[in-house]
């Protein structure tokens, strides 16, 4: 297991989080003039129109034939998105050729880099015998038995992205409980199934106490029962289990939330839930499409040493080929083969999307992982450093190859911390560091991610950007 670095530089904050990640929150800080972030947003959006003006052209024309413009709605920003045509390794160029830093990297997807030559010789391979038989095959088989050796799991089935994982998983509780309840964190995103469309960014007008939120579907949702409770919150879900456990199939979460930047569990929480789950019989769900590989060689819950009953994963596991699958204990997917649930898809198990899968467990060695790591860590120190120097009211986390500024002085425990952060200088930094040519993950609550093409070039470019942040912000 790769060990990750811990600090804790404010003492005045007493919530230690799990020592297999990673927080440094500032010595000392001060306020930013509000009027110096609105005067650079000005600045720096009339810049991007300026720069970007093909990407403008070409958002405009997509936009007569799709939705805003973009395959997937978190792809679209005001004015517009950056449209891209070409990516290699840790790069991207865009339709008015700037080459652009990416730090995005398909939210974990392409943790093996853009056109990864293993990712590449392997589909080709893949091509000369087939794309498709919907038959059983070898190549299906071996793709699962990498999956299950991967991930510790007893069995696993595929399918073709996030949200197809997350919502068999579920299926597949509350077929082995014969219950279909769900408790949920509050801000977390398990992709696009009803259910678990549930309290993902909701309006805290809407949601109620912050120890007991309200459960807030998004727009033409129908969820069934879902009961919300806090992130790092145990006893809010011993509450709910105490009242209405036989009604619960499952809590479903990520171990280590990656919808509103990064948000570390404290030390013993997912363990108390690990205890709440066996003792009220529900089933405790990881989704692991975010994190996956990009936590380390085995994933999040091997490295943070809970084990969950089911788990989804997605993204890391395909080397930019489109791939998901869930799984876990024997005795819960066996509900798939006495039939209680009849888990169904033409394309699972996509043979390219096998390749993916052999060339990326073949790529990500822990000696490889470790090292994006370790760029990872430097980054994230030394921005760390600058924001003391500058004293700026943000802190430093990171988890596996993850990391990202989170604009609060103060550590984000929860979704309710998480909208007290700075909107304002987050939306600022954004295009900041796009009008530089660094492409930092669409909205204000991602994570950038170090994949196994970046190297120390591109670490020092993330820092000095955030350097020439740091001091624009105080001129």
């Amino acid at each position: 297991m790769i060990r990750i670095w811990e600090v804790q530089t404010n003492p005045m904050f007493n919530k230690t989080h799990h020592p297999e990640t990673f927080r440094s929150t500032p010595h000392t800080f001060k306020p930013v003039s509000p009027k110096r972030i609105s005067e650079l947003l000005e600045i720096e959006k009339d810049k991007f129109s300026k720069l970007a003006p093909e990407s403008g052209v070409e958002n405009r024309r997509a936009s007569q034939v799709t939705p805003k413009g973009v395959a997937s709605s978190f792809q679209h920003w005001d004015p517009y998105p950056i449209s891209i045509v070409a990516a290699k390794g840790a790069w991207l160029t865009d339709v008015d050729g700037r080459q652009m830093l990416d730090l995005s990297m398909g939210f974990g997807a392409l943790l093996v880099g853009h056109l990864n030559e293993e990712v590449v010789k392997e589909a080709h391979a893949t091509l000369d015998v087939g794309t498709l038989f919907a038959t059983p095959s070898p190549i299906t088989r071996t793709g699962a038995e990498i999956i299950c050796r991967r991930f510790g799991l007893d069995m696993v089935r595929f399918a073709n992205s996030g949200t197809e994982a997350t919502m068999y998983a579920l299926r597949t509780a509350r077929a082995a409980t014969g219950k279909l309840g769900v408790i949920k964190i509050e801000g977390g995103y398990h992709g696009s199934y009803d259910s678990l469309m549930v309290s993902v960014k909701p309006d805290i007008s809407l949601a109620g106490d912050a120890n007991s939120p309200k459960a807030v579907p998004l727009e033409a949702v129908v969820p069934g029962d879902v009961w919300v409770v806090p992130y790092n919150d145990a006893e809010a879900i011993e509450r709910v289990l105490k009242k209405d456990a036989d009604k619960i199939a499952c809590v479903f979460m990520e171990p280590v939330l990656e919808n509103i930047g990064i948000v570390l569990p404290d030390l013993g929480y997912l363990e108390r839930v690990r205890e709440l789950c066996d003792q009220y019989g529900v089933l405790l769900v990881f989704d692991e499409v975010k994190t996956g590989l990009t936590a380390g060689p085995q994933g999040a819950a091997q490295r943070l040493g809970v084990k969950p009953d089911l788990i989804a994963i997605a993204k890391s596991i395909g080397g930019g080929i489109p791939v998901a699958a869930f799984g876990g204990k024997r005795e819960y997917m066996e509900v798939v083969v006495n039939g209680k649930h009849n888990h169904l898809g033409t394309f699972n198990g996509h043979y390219l999307a096998m390749a993916g899968i052999r060339a990326t467990d073949r790529i990500c060695t822990p000696e490889a992982l470790k090292k994006s790591e370790d760029l990872n860590r430097d980054a994230l120190g030394k921005i760390a450093e600058i924001i003391n120097e500058y004293e700026i009211p943000a802190h430093t986390v990171g988890f596996g190859v993850k990391g990202c500024i989170t604009w609060s002085a103060s550590p984000v425990r929860n979704y309710r911390d998480y909208k007290a952060t700075d909107f304002d200088i987050a939306e600022l930094s954004f295009f900041w560091s796009l009008n530089r040519n660094v492409m930092t993950p669409p909205g204000l609550d991602e994570q950038w991610l170090i994949s196994l093409a970046h190297g120390q070039r591109e670490i020092d470019i993330i820092v000095g950007d955030f350097l020439e942040f740091a001091k624009a912000l105080r001129a």
